[in-house]
């Protein structure tokens, strides 16, 4: 196995195309470089890459000069009540800088409090004070960057009863007031419905497609709440649940194609496992295509 460019460099910007990529693991780095895969993009989280150096930015490096390349942030926590944390936004922004990914996601949650970071992704109450603080903050981040960003929708639990907005009207809002882009987790949707006993067609009717330029697919696991009904839990930990699919082909027809990703950052496969969600993806997404100028058409 080669590497190339092991020093920093500041690549072209890229650009995403509407096709399925995968999340980099370490544990693929050998196969991606010595057989060169035909894969869409890849997506990394931000946190993973914010050492100066090493190996990790020497495979990522090599590997950007051949895919696409998505930034995932998980740590930003936008949601959050207190102010942004100034360090950790300038550590990736120095990232988009060095790699000029076509796109940056970021999530509709907060992670930190108090300068404590907290290993989840917490949802938030959807009320107007929410809606300015979040709207704040990506107004901060975008500045920042010097790039629109994409939110992505929260997978959730539980409801707050303070809650004033739907989700879908809440995000809708968001994105008019701030100017960013959305990242549809179609997985997220189908979780945050089952265990909150509400239609995902009604749900997606009211989102805001217009605004997505990402999707997300993922699996999930099963478990049961107290009451016995079902409560599932977005694991990323195995593949995508034949529901999650027929969902994301819903999307597809009113949405058309733009660029999908498989997430899969639990007990992860061997590539050719993940290599087969990709295909999958890919095939709707070809089907998809020609409705390309309807969307254009309802959309506006």
């Amino acid at each position: 196995m080669s590497v190339t460019h092991p020093v920093p460099r500041s690549p072209k910007p890229d650009v995403v195309p509407p096709g399925a990529g995968v999340g980099l693991k370490a544990a693929h780095y050998g196969v991606i470089l010595d057989a060169h895969p035909q894969i869409g993009f890849f997506e990394v989280h931000a946190e993973n890459y914010m050492g100066a150096g090493g190996p990790p930015h020497r495979y990522l490096t090599a590997i950007r000069d051949d895919y696409p390349l998505s930034l995932h942030g998980v740590g930003l926590s936008i949601g959050s009540d207190g102010p942004l944390d100034g360090a950790h936004l300038r550590r990736v922004a120095a990232l988009v800088r060095r790699y000029e990914p076509g796109l940056f996601s970021e999530h509709l949650a907060w992670s930190s409090h108090g300068g404590t970071f907290f290993n989840d992704l917490l949802p938030v109450p959807y009320t107007a004070r929410t809606l300015q603080r979040v709207c704040e903050h990506l107004d901060q981040v975008q500045e920042t960057l010097g790039r629109q960003i994409l939110l992505e929708n929260p997978s959730t639990y539980v409801a707050f009863a303070q809650s004033t907005y739907a989700e879908p009207d809440f995000i809708a809002e968001v994105a008019r007031r701030s100017g960013c882009a959305l990242l549809l987790d179609v997985n997220n949707v189908h979780v945050a419905c089952t265990n909150q006993q509400c239609d995902p067609h009604r749900y997606l009717a009211h989102f805001p497609l217009e605004h997505v330029r990402q999707i997300h697919l993922a699996g999930y696991a099963t478990d049961a709440d107290e009451r016995g009904r079902p409560l599932l839990i977005d694991a990323h930990d195995r593949e995508v649940a034949e529901e999650v699919w027929a969902l994301y082909g819903h999307v597809l027809a009113r949405l058309g194609a733009v660029p999908t990703l498989i997430e899969w950052d639990q007990n992860v496969p061997q590539w050719a496992a993940l290599a087969a969600q990709a295909e999958r993806a890919d095939r709707a997404l070809r089907a998809a295509a020609p409705s390309q100028e309807t969307r254009r058409v309802a959309l506006g």
